[in-house]
């Protein structure tokens, strides 16, 4: 059942140029889901990826946000290594009632399109 709640996402992830799989995912007790990735942080458009994740799933509007956040994770650098093998990525959701697909919709509509289409990020 889990996996085809965050299917849609999880394809619509994979295919964002410098993230990389697999996609984890998980739905905790009071009904919340995140979904968790790393970013290969040696392509050129992995802080393309960031500041667009940032914009929509944080910030997309002053007055309208959506519930969702989008944040780093670690385990400790100085016991594991460096952001290339350790670091991660989280979104997070704040509302059961928006769905991973609701989350899809999002991101197609803003994100560059087709989204696995390198020209279209724009990186000037």
């Amino acid at each position: 059942m889990e996996t085809l709640i965050f299917q849609p996402l999880i394809d619509y992830l994979a295919r964002v140029p410098a993230i990389l799989s697999p996609i984890g995912t998980g739905i905790g007790d009071d009904g919340l889901w995140w979904v968790k990735f790393q970013i290969d942080i040696v392509n050129p458009l992995s802080w393309h990826v960031v500041q667009e994740f940032g914009c929509v799933i944080n910030y997309l509007s002053l007055n309208e946000r959506l519930p969702t956040l989008f944040y780093p994770v670690s385990p400790a650098p100085y016991l594991n290594g460096g952001p290339g093998e350790y670091l991660s990525w989280v979104i997070e959701s704040k509302d059961k009632e928006f769905t991973p697909a609701i989350l899809r919709q999002w991101l197609e509509g803003r994100l560059p399109n087709p989204v696995d289409q390198l020209s279209e990020w724009n990186l000037g």
